[in-house]
């Protein structure tokens, strides 16, 4: 159907898959939170700054939250639009840090900016929940933001209007602008042609980094964050059985007179917790 699966993307040579999973949903609950934060966040963006821009922005957006996903989840597909949204998220900052001097309330805006994306990324610890698609579509759109929706100075905007006569040495963009757009540029492109060569060499992450699958599930005492498909061995003695968990390797012995499939599965899935 077009979900992220890994496993395709590097043996079966199926990259578009990268691009078509923001296309699927896991249920029409996860259709509709996505599309209802589409309208909130892109509606706004959009009108600003066009349709070809923030189209971009989402797509190559989307397009980097595929790739972290796959580069640290290899053993589940990933759909969602999550990671494009998160990019416009990503976006928004760089948007009023580039266009500082034009806002009028900077300082409101940016905390209320971080505290909406610090919740939203939050979110993303709870179990099946991608949140490397959401970090890898957030730091995408931010380098992004810089460079899509860099803003001109008033001055130079108002010396195009100005009486014949008038001269005005007014830059279109600031200095800073400048060095942000090149520096954004330069990592987009770097980051995005290291992660592609990786995922195509079929590089794990995990393999580097024994803590980040921190950053997208957070085990409690309420769930695990074990997202394999459960599954044990049993071996039966008489009325005993001893079910060994694939997944960790526990193992218990059971007193059972003719269990059924359903209580096997229900034990199996105790010692798998």
């Amino acid at each position: 159907m077009g979900a992220l699966d890994v496993g395709k993307v590097v043996h079966e040579h199926q990259g578009w898959r990268l691009i078509t999973c923001m296309w699927l949903h896991g249920g029409l609950f996860h259709l509709l939170a996505n599309m209802l934060s589409l309208v909130v966040i892109g509606i706004r963006l959009e009108q600003e700054f066009g349709f070809v821009r923030i189209g971009l922005l989402y797509l190559i957006s989307g397009l980097g939250g595929s790739l972290l996903s796959a580069l640290f989840i290899q053993s589940n597909i990933s759909v969602g639009a999550s990671g494009a949204l998160f990019g416009l998220l990503g976006a928004m900052l760089s948007e009023l840090i580039t266009n500082w001097t034009i806002y009028a309330n900077k300082v409101a805006a940016l905390v209320t900016l971080v505290i909406i994306i610090a919740i939203n990324l939050a979110v993303g610890i709870l179990p099946h929940v991608d949140n490397f698609a959401h970090i890898g579509g957030f730091i995408s759109g931010f380098l992004l933001g810089f460079v899509f929706l860099i803003r001109p100075q008033f001055g130079w905007v108002n010396q195009k209007y100005a009486p014949e006569g008038y001269s005005s040495n007014h830059p279109k963009f600031k200095m800073y602008q400048c060095v942000l757009w090149v520096l954004s540029l330069i990592l987009l492109i770097v980051g995005f042609t290291v992660a592609l060569v990786m995922l195509l060499r079929g590089e794990d992450l995990n393999d580097h980094c024994s803590w980040c699958h921190y950053l997208s599930c957070v085990p409690t005492s309420r769930w695990s964050c074990n997202t394999q498909p459960i599954s044990c061995q049993a071996e039966q003695m008489g009325s005993q059985y001893t079910l060994t968990c694939s997944n960790n390797g526990r193992s218990r012995s059971y007193s059972l007179l003719n269990p059924t499939a359903t209580q096997i599965q229900g034990l199996c899935a105790q010692l798998c917790r």
